[in-house]
């Protein structure tokens, strides 16, 4: 069997398909590359892959319904190609399970080293954090299943972490009350560097405290600092 990353391209536009299926192919990934998401439904029952690479806008079933769906059944990393950079865009497709996006159009080699930056952090989170796993964690009036990467709430109510969100809370329980830029959350959790605009952190911080905070208006849980970036402001407690 190879040791070649197995990749999944889901997209409508033939000639944007079969240009990402050659290029990724000429740098050592093999490829399958599905019209709609009934191809790609077929492909996952068919083979295991370890990326999707998946277009926003489809006929039919949208990218954004597809990674709901697919989050809800498995934890294949997702990366969306997008023709839209807003920031309620790019949140839509956060929430949804994306674990990074990249706009059209777009340079191959960016795209590549996006896919190797997920993959290298998939990797990583596997075998980073070993204190943590296997353990539940207490913050504030909280309880995170580490594993099963599951949130208690005070109210009982249990949310589901995906694997994004779980890479970012992680990093933020292991440097409980202190201040983590910006930049230095995205590189640990995206492997790069953010562009002037780049707004991914914020997103993904928003969609983490829709699942965890008592008031997203009020966040108390991870605080924003100002000139400073976030910080998880509870006492954590391994239990």
């Amino acid at each position: 069997m190879s040791d070649l990353p197995s990749i999944l391209i889901v997209d409508d536009h033939p000639e944007i398909r079969q240009s990402v299926a050659r290029y990724l192919a000429r740098n050592e990934m093999q490829v399958v590359a599905a019209e709609n998401t009934t191809e790609m439904d077929s492909a996952l029952a068919l083979s295991r892959f370890d990326l999707i690479v998946l277009d926003v806008m489809m006929p039919g079933e949208d990218g954004l319904s597809a990674c709901k769906r697919l989050r809800e059944q498995n934890d294949i990393p997702i990366l969306m190609l997008t023709a839209k950079d807003q920031d309620e865009d790019l949140l839509k497709g956060f929430d949804a399970g994306a674990d990074d996006y990249i706009s059209k159009p777009f340079n191959p080699p960016e795209l590549l080293a996006r896919i190797h930056a997920i993959l290298r952090r998939a990797a990583k989170s596997e075998n980073a954090g070993r204190g943590l796993d296997g353990h539940k964690v207490s913050f504030g009036d909280l309880i995170y299943d580490v594993d099963a990467r599951i949130i208690t709430r005070g109210d009982g109510r249990m949310e589901i972490l995906t694997s994004g969100e779980a890479q970012l809370l992680r990093i933020l329980i292991e440097n409980a009350r202190d201040v983590l830029s910006r930049d230095d959350l995205l590189m640990r959790t995206m492997g790069r560097t953010a562009g002037p605009f780049d707004r991914t952190i914020d997103n993904m911080v928003s969609r983490l405290r829709k699942k965890i905070e008592p008031d997203v208006l009020r966040p108390r849980i991870i605080s924003t600092i100002r000139n400073g970036g976030y910080s998880l402001t509870s006492d954590v407690q391994i239990l």
